[in-house]
């Protein structure tokens, strides 16, 4: 779902642009932790005096948060724990409580060094083989997905001339009926 929002959010930001659209394409599309990191502020006003959207600060940061720190995570391997924290705009012992509590929740490969102040990511990649076969079940998933959906569009017709190839005998019958009589 996040994949077809990134997309949308490129095919459409020569158009339109708000705080809320420029964070995903600053942290998925450009991947700039700092620009991102200024958006979400941004995203934070801008719906503390919304209206409408006031009451979902709070849900908004802690997920927009978690993202930002998700997609850091899998690009570095060694995190200075106190810097995630400046650019999750929170303050140090939040923070580090925090990403400890991230980590649980999401269960990251990852370890957390308190002497050194780092989070070290585990690399856990699939082999490629794997990649393929997965790759190839998603393949024969949406070729059938596509088969289906031609069978249903083409029974249709079918069934209908079905029908009526089943009408004409009758009426064949009742014209010869009626002209025996």
């Amino acid at each position: 779902m996040m994949q077809d929002l990134v997309k949308t959010i490129q095919q459409v930001s020569y158009m339109y642009q708000d705080p809320v659209t420029e964070f995903v394409e600053a942290l998925y599309v450009d991947f700039d932790f700092d620009r991102a990191a200024a958006k979400l502020e941004e995203c934070e006003s801008v719906l503390e005096n919304d209206f409408f959207l006031t009451h979902a600060v709070d849900d908004f940061v802690e997920n927009a948060r978690f993202f930002l720190a998700e997609v850091y995570c899998r690009i570095h391997k060694r995190i200075d724990m106190k810097a995630l924290t400046t650019r999750l705009n929170m303050k140090p012992e939040d923070g580090e409580k925090w990403i400890v509590k991230l980590i649980r929740e999401s269960r990251m490969d990852a370890k957390v060094d308190f002497k050194e102040g780092t989070v070290i990511m585990n690399s856990s990649y699939n082999p490629v083989y794997q990649q393929v076969i997965e790759r190839t079940r998603n393949l024969v998933f949406r070729t059938q997905v596509m088969n289906s959906s031609i069978d249903k569009n083409s029974n249709p017709n079918k069934k209908d001339d079905a029908k009526q190839k089943g009408k004409q005998p009758r009426a064949a019958k009742r014209q010869e009926t009626a002209v025996a009589a």
